[in-house]
């Protein structure tokens, strides 16, 4: 269970990297459109796990390959957006949420 300064921070960083993704997507994303579906923070506040949904781009491991790569940059711009609520900016990691792909199966199956 969450607590609610974990909460509060789970939704700063959600709200600010879907900001992040929407600018960068252009330059560094092929224009993919890049959703932050979640953020669970620990209770220490030291790691961000973001929960992200992939649109518009055919290789979606790829595109979660590249957005690793980038991990320092968007943490970078998530501290200067954040550095007046965090001391400590945390460390991000990315897990690709397919829940949006497992409802559109079960909806499929339903419909068969």
């Amino acid at each position: 269970m969450e607590s609610k300064r974990q909460e509060k921070i789970s939704r700063l960083i959600q709200r600010d990297m879907g900001e992040i993704f929407t600018l960068e997507s252009r330059n560094l994303f092929n224009s993919s459109m890049i959703t932050v579906t979640k953020v669970n923070v620990s209770p220490d506040l030291s790691i961000a796990k973001v929960y992200l949904s992939l649109f518009a781009t055919s290789d979606k491991d790829a595109l979660l390959t590249s957005i690793k790569e980038h991990t320092k940059l968007l943490r970078g711009q998530l501290g200067q957006r954040i550095h007046l609520q965090l001391r400590v900016i945390p460390a991000l990691h990315f897990y690709l949420d397919d829940s949006l792909d497992y409802i559109e199966k079960i909806d499929n199956l339903l419909k068969d």
